[in-house]
């Protein structure tokens, strides 16, 4: 673990911090196997379109939430295993701005196609970075079937199991695929222009949604 902390300190970081959220939903619901349905934390940190006017804040703070233990787990290990690789590749700065920019872009998916849904987790975040995943094999010239079949067996669950969210899914791995075509330019600029734009598009989109441009 402490190899893993210096390799990816940003991805360690984003975990332990989901870690401590579903830790403190426990202890105010006090329960394990039920902490976000007894939290006032788990109900401020949720996207839910109709708050979001009044709680801009929860298109990222909902990525660091969880429904429950299990959900929490099969999202860390996902970010485990594609986290440390994109982080090593982009350089912790670079990294840490593509995972927010990547709850962004979900988020925004979220509001603008299932408005009135209640969304937590980190999901939407991780499919951005499996679409960032096959841009780091392809900028490589590595072989792209593993990544992308990763891709396709985590799109066909979403599709295929009930209580998933479809559009931060969607959202996360459209924004995933347009930060590939800047985050693995060679030229620094040109990754940084890249995320900037992302940013001021996303921040646009949100803006509206929260009615900050009237």
């Amino acid at each position: 673990m402490r190899s893993y902390l210096k390799q990816a300190p940003v991805t360690a970081t984003v975990i332990a911090f989901c870690a401590l959220t579903w830790a403190a939903t426990a202890i105010q619901s006090h329960s394990l196997t039920a902490s976000y349905y007894g939290s006032s934390l788990a109900y401020d940190w949720t996207l839910w379109g109709p708050d979001f006017e009044a709680a801009p804040l929860t298109a990222i703070s909902a990525g660091f939430m969880h429904i429950d233990l299990g959900h929490l787990a099969v999202n860390m290990f996902l970010l485990l295993l594609v986290g440390r690789e994109i982080e090593q590749a982009l350089g912790g700065a670079l990294y840490a701005c593509v995972y927010l920019l990547s709850l962004l872009g979900a988020s925004a998916a979220v509001l603008g196609m299932d408005y009135q849904t209640p969304t937590v987790g980190a999901s939407g975040a991780i499919y951005a970075l499996l679409a960032l995943l096959v841009g780091l094999y392809n900028s490589r010239g590595m072989d792209l079937r593993a990544p992308i079949v990763l891709v396709v067996a985590n799109v066909a669950y979403t599709f295929l199991m009930s209580g998933v969210s479809l559009w931060g899914h969607l959202g996360g791995l459209f924004t995933g695929v347009i930060l590939a075509f800047f985050v693995f330019n060679s030229r620094r600029g040109v990754r940084w222009a890249g995320v900037f734009t992302v940013f001021l598009a996303l921040s646009f989109f949100l803006g509206l949604q929260a009615g900050f441009w009237g």
